[in-house]
């Protein structure tokens, strides 16, 4: 499953906006798992990571609200849950948490999926001329926002861990 170089329908974009949906998702479940992980001493010492996990479940939150909203909006028939999880998961959850050299590796690797993710539809929404149910400037705003906040989390990740090499 890939983005593909064109978004062609409201129906494939809004596929493509409900994997966005599970893969925030999936970036929330394991920054709470993450976060639920660490005990009352490693929280007391590592503020820095328990901010970081907390944020980052949160944003997850926002966007998977955001995305959904958009998907309300197209007048397009949805794909069950378990379908599009299972493209997420072929694609993008080939890893799991316990594959990373701990919980910043993971975190990092998470922030860039959804950021490669993001940049992948913007790029494919762009190169396309169809007309879509919602204003295709809105769209992009927002993808563009969501695919900012992801760049962010990459930095944030990986500043605290160049202060711990």
């Amino acid at each position: 499953m890939s983005v593909g170089s064109q978004v062609s329908s409201d129906h494939q974009l809004a596929r493509l906006l409900q994997i966005g949906v599970v893969l925030e998702e999936v970036v929330e479940s394991r920054a709470h798992n993450h976060y639920e992980s660490l005990s009352a001493e490693e929280r007391t010492l590592d503020p820095e990571i328990e901010h970081l996990l907390a944020d980052a479940a949160e944003e997850s939150a926002r966007h998977r609200e955001r995305l959904s909203a958009v998907i309300d909006e197209l007048d397009a028939e949805t794909i069950p849950f378990d379908e599009i999880d299972g493209l997420v998961e072929a694609k993008y959850g080939q890893t799991k948490p316990e594959d990373f050299d701990g919980v910043l590796y993971d975190q990092l690797c998470n922030e860039e999926t959804a950021y490669k993710f993001y940049d992948d539809l913007i790029e494919a929404i762009e190169a396309s001329d169809a007309e879509f149910g919602i204003d295709r400037d809105r769209l992009l705003s927002m993808l563009r926002e969501i695919r900012a906040d992801e760049e962010e989390g990459v930095e944030q990740v990986t500043r605290i861990m160049e202060t711990r090499e």
